[in-house]
């Protein structure tokens, strides 16, 4: 091939080395991709997610076929998914979209959750208002859906980025850089949102201010969607399995995901209050038929991403909703 025209890895890869993505450590370049059977999906803790950990927890998932591999951010995630580590992962849709701009031939097969305050701006008690934001250090994860979070807030309050002191801050480190007095604000989400609070944090902006923005996916190569579409279906089964097992027993399934969201089981409860879960009739109007919501949905997004230059064109959207993997898709 010529480099005229490099292949879609290459040019992904080369995306996400100009966001920062591509930094040394364990998340770094791995290895050839492991041929199928197995299907390793890539996921971190985050309260629409946690379904499908829930599935893994009631052994619904074969183990030989199927393997959940958690990451700690959703940067790392999509950095797996990009080198071949996994096969699919638990992303938002904005993070999707990146790796569709990158040329990662990926595929939404489920739609987990919208998001109705469970991403939220976290502060030090005594800053009440957007504008108190000036000045501030705020932790974000500028390589994933933070950095939309991060923009609309600042959209909302009128500062310029350079009016804020950016704190390059994973999810997994938020509550330690906190605590250590190394920010003032953070862009979180459940369940760190609630560890936050525990620690002091204030909620100041959050996204049912944003309705339709931040929407959880799980997304697939289609490359692996070919080679292993039984272990999808199972995969996506599981799924929903266990989110019925959560409509119909709240407070049993809050008891067995509170330790992986290391929340107690009331904290797990309130967090759900936070998203809308998007159940199989949902998803069928979300990925299958002529006009799929995704579409439109993810071009809103893709408008969000250019206006806040996280994107210099708009992603393809072709192929981008599969509905095959449903129950009762044909």
């Amino acid at each position: 091939m010529s480099a005229k025209h490099p292949p879609p890895r290459r040019r992904f890869l080369a995306h996400l080395g100009a966001a920062g993505l591509l930094a040394t450590g364990p998340f770094g370049l791995a290895g050839c991709q492991r041929p199928e059977p197995l299907v390793r999906v890539a996921g971190i803790v985050w309260i629409g997610y946690a379904p499908l950990f829930l599935a893994r927890e009631q052994s619904v998932y074969d183990a030989t076929a199927l393997r959940l591999v958690e990451y700690p951010s959703n940067s790392a995630s999509l950095m797996a998914l990009a080198t071949g580590q996994v096969e699919a992962a638990a992303l938002t849709l904005d993070e999707c979209l990146l790796a569709r701009a990158g040329g990662l031939d990926v595929r939404v097969i489920l739609v987990f959750d919208d998001s109705r305050g469970a991403d939220v701006v976290m502060v030090r008690p005594g800053i009440t208002r957007l504008a108190g934001l000036k000045g501030k250090r705020i932790g974000v994860e500028e390589t994933a859906a933070g950095a939309l979070m991060l923009a609309k807030l600042l959209e909302a309050t009128g500062l310029a980025p350079a009016e804020l002191v950016k704190v390059p801050l994973t999810a997994d480190r938020q509550t330690a850089a906190y605590r250590a007095g190394q920010v003032d604000a953070v862009v979180s989400f459940e369940p760190y949102a609630t560890q936050l609070q525990a620690l002091g944090a204030e909620r100041l902006f959050d996204s049912r201010q944003l309705p339709g923005l931040i929407v959880d996916v799980l997304v697939a190569r289609a490359d692996a969607l070919a080679a292993a579409p039984r272990t999808f279906r199972q995969l996506v089964a599981g799924y929903f399995q266990a989110l019925d097992l959560l409509q119909r027993q709240p407070e049993a399934a809050a008891q067995r995901m509170a330790p992986h969201l290391g929340l107690t089981p009331a904290e797990v409860l309130r967090a759900l209050q936070g998203i809308h879960l998007i159940d199989r009739a949902e998803n069928r109007a979300w990925l299958a038929g002529p006009n799929p919501r995704l579409l439109p949905a993810a071009q809103t997004v893709s408008r969000a991403m250019r206006s806040a230059r996280l994107l210099s064109a708009m992603p393809d959207l072709a192929q981008l909703a599969d509905g095959r993997f449903l129950p009762g898709a044909p």
